[in-house]
C-alpha cells in the first residue's frame, strides 16, 4: 500500500474505518466483466467481510478488510483491469456516465470511449496525481437515464443542436454541494479531451502541490472568477469555445433503469437489479457474474443509485434471469421500497456517524413492505452525520443521525427534512427533529400513506408534493396516527 496525502480510500491507499481497512476500486463509467467480479469477490472473501458496497459513483468497496491487501493481489488486479494501472492516480474519483451509454433506445451519443479516452489520459500523465482525490468528472449521452444532475467538478452532457451532437459544459462553482452549472459552451465530441486537459491543468497550475488539503476545482474557480479560469483554458486550445444561448431541458428519471427494458439493439433487453442499500454478498456477486456470462454479454453495469444493469439479453432468456435473480436474493422492481433506499456505513462502519444508518433503513424497510405499496421509487436517504457521504443530492425524504444525551445513556435519534430545499438548506426543508428510532416507522408510513391519498396526480413525485405545501401544513396532514410510538 502507498502512502500520501490522498484522503479518500483507494486500492492502493490504506484508509481505516470504524469496521476494519476500506478498500475503493475505482470502476470507469462503472463497468465490469465476469472475470473481474470474481476476482473481487474473492478479495472480499479472503481479506475482507464477504460483500461490496456499490456507491454513488459506481465505485466498489471491500469492507472490513483485516490485515490489507497483498502486493502480489493488487498487481493481479491491475492485470485484470481493475482499479488504475498507474497506482499515483488511483485516488481521483471515479468517471461516471449513464450506466446504460451504448445500448439506451434514446440516447445521441455512446459516451463509453470518452470515459476510456479520459481515464487513458489520466494514467498517461502522472502530474494528474496532483488533482484533488475528489476531482470529479461526468459524461451523460442524452438518453433517458441521465446522470447530468449528479455532483461531478466537471460534466460534459450531450445535446442535439441543428442536427448535430455537442456536449454542454458544466463546471461545479458557487456554493458548496449544488450541480455543476452550465457555462453555455458546447464542444463538438472530438474536442472534449483537450477541453478536459485544458481544464486539468489550469485548476493544477493553481494548486499547491505540497499541500495536504488540497483545493476542490469550485473553490480554485471562485477565487479566479469562472471567465478568468475559462480564458486561461482557451490560451492552452489550438481552437476556441463555442459559446452559445441554447438551453436544455434537464430529464428527471432517477430509477429509470429498473426493472425490464429494451435495448437500442434488436432482440435484446437489459434489467436493472435492486441491491438494497448498494450491498453485494460474495456469492450474489458470483452469480451475477455467471448470469451475465451465461446469457448476456459476461458485462456488469454498476450504476450511480448504487443499483446495476444485466444487459444484452435476449427476450427468449428473460424468464430465465428473472428466476435467478430471485434465487439470488434479489428484485428489480422499480417500485420495490429498497430501490432508492441510501444509507452510508453508519455508526458501524464510520466514527462521524451517530446513528446506526444501515440496520435501521433495512429495518425501516421491512416494517414498510406489507404496509405501504409504491407506484414508483421514492428516495429515502439515511445519513449518520451532516456529511451527507451517500448521497450529494436532495432526496425526497433525508434522515440525518443525531446523539442525544438522556437518563445517562445516548439516544439515537434523527432530524427528518424533505424535498427540495433553498441554497443554505442541504438537506431540503426540515419538518421533524430527533425523531428515535422507535418512533421513525409509524412516521415514514403516515408521510407515504398520505401522499398517495392527498396527491392528485399519481406521477408526481413525493419531492414535488411536499413542496406545495408549508412545513406547518405539512405537519398537521401527517400527524393523525403519528402520536402512538412503535418498537421494530
Amino acid at each position: 500500500m502507498l502512502s500520501g496525502f490522498a484522503t479518500c480510500p483507494g486500492l492502493f491507499y490504506d484508509t481505516r474505518a470504524q469496521d476494519g481497512i476500506l478498500s475503493r476500486i475505482r470502476i470507469p463509467g462503472g463497468i465490469l466483466d465476469s472475470k473481474q467480479c470474481h476476482a473481487i469477490a474473492d478479495i472480499a472473501d479472503q481479506c475482507g467481510g464477504g460483500y461490496v458496497d456499490v456507491t454513488n459513483r459506481a465505485n466498489l468497496q471491500v469492507r472490513e478488510i483485516r490485515t490489507g491487501i497483498d502486493a502480489a493481489v493488487l498487481k493481479h488486479l491491475q492485470d485484470m483491469g481493475i482499479g488504475s494501472r498507474n497506482s499515483a492516480v488511483d485516488h481521483i474519483r471515479n468517471i461516471m456516465t449513464s450506466p446504460t451509454a451504448g445500448i439506451d433506445l434514446q440516447e445521441l451519443i455512446d459516451t463509453r470511449p470518452f470515459v476510456q479516452a479520459w481515464d487513458n489520459y489520466i494514467v498517461e500523465h502522472p502530474e494528474l496525481s496532483g488533482l484533488s482525490a475528489k476531482f470529479s468528472v461526468g459524461f451523460d449521452g442524452g438518453g433517458t437515464v441521465s446522470v447530468g444532475d449528479r455532483l461531478n467538478d466537471i460534466m460534459l452532457a450531450a445535446v442535439l443542436v441543428a442536427d448535430s451532437v455537442y456536449f454542454r459544459l458544466a463546471l461545479s462553482i458557487g456554493p458548496k454541494g449544488k450541480p455543476p452549472v452550465d457555462l453555455g459552451i458546447l464542444l463538438p465530441p472530438d474536442k472534449c479531451l483537450s477541453v478536459l486537459a485544458a481544464l486539468a491543468e489550469v485548476y493544477l497550475t493553481h494548486s499547491d502541490p505540497h499541500s495536504q488539503r488540497k483545493q476542490r476545482l469550485r473553490e480554485v474557480v471562485n477565487n479566479l472568477g469562472c471567465e478568468n479560469y475559462l480564458q486561461q483554458v482557451a490560451q492552452r486550445l489550438p481552437f476556441p469555445l463555442l459559446k452559445t444561448n441554447f438551453t436544455a431541458v434537464p430529464v428527471e428519471n432517477k430509477y429509470g433503469h429498473l426493472g425490464i427494458h429494451p435495448q437500442r439493439q434488436p432482440g435484446l433487453f437489459y434489467i436493472g437489479v435492486v441491491l438494497p442499500l448498494g450491498r453485494l454478498e460474495t456469492k450474489q456477486i458470483r452469480g451475477l457474474a455467471d448470469l451475465a456470462e451465461k446469457y448476456g454479454n459476461g458485462i456488469l453495469r454498476l450504476t450511480p443509485w448504487q443499483n446495476l444493469l444485466l444487459t444484452d439479453i435476449p427476450q427468449q432468456w428473460l424468464i430465465h434471469v428473472k428466476s435467478e435473480l430471485v434465487n439470488l436474493g434479489l428484485d428489480f422492481s422499480a417500485s420495490n421500497l429498497k430501490s432508492a433506499l441510501v444509507a452510508c456505513s453508519g455508526n458501524k462502519g464510520c466514527a462521524s456517524a451517530a446513528t446506526d444508518t444501515k440496520a435501521d433503513a433495512l429495518k425501516l424497510a421491512k416494517y414498510l413492505e406489507t404496509r405501504v405499496t409504491l407506484n414508483h421509487p421514492i428516495n429515502i436517504h439515511f445519513s449518520g452525520c451532516e456529511k451527507s457521504c451517500a448521497q450529494h443530492t436532495n432526496s425526497d425524504i433525508t434522515l440525518v443521525g443525531v446523539s442525544l444525551e438522556s437518563d445517562n445513556k445516548t439516544v439515537e435519534t434523527y432530524d427528518i427534512y424533505i424535498g427540495a430545499g433553498d441554497s443554505n438548506q442541504k438537506f431540503g426543508r426540515e419538518i421533524y427533529q430527533n425523531v428515535t428510532v422507535a418512533e421513525l416507522p409509524r412516521l415514514i408510513k403516515q408521510m407515504l400513506q398520505v401522499y398517495k391519498i392527498q396527491c392528485p396526480n399519481p406521477d408526481e413525485t413525493f419531492g414535488k408534493f411536499v413542496n406545495r405545501y408549508e412545513i406547518a401544513q405539512l405537519k398537521q396532514l401527517f400527524s393523525s396516527t403519528y402520536s402512538q410510538k412503535i418498537c421494530f
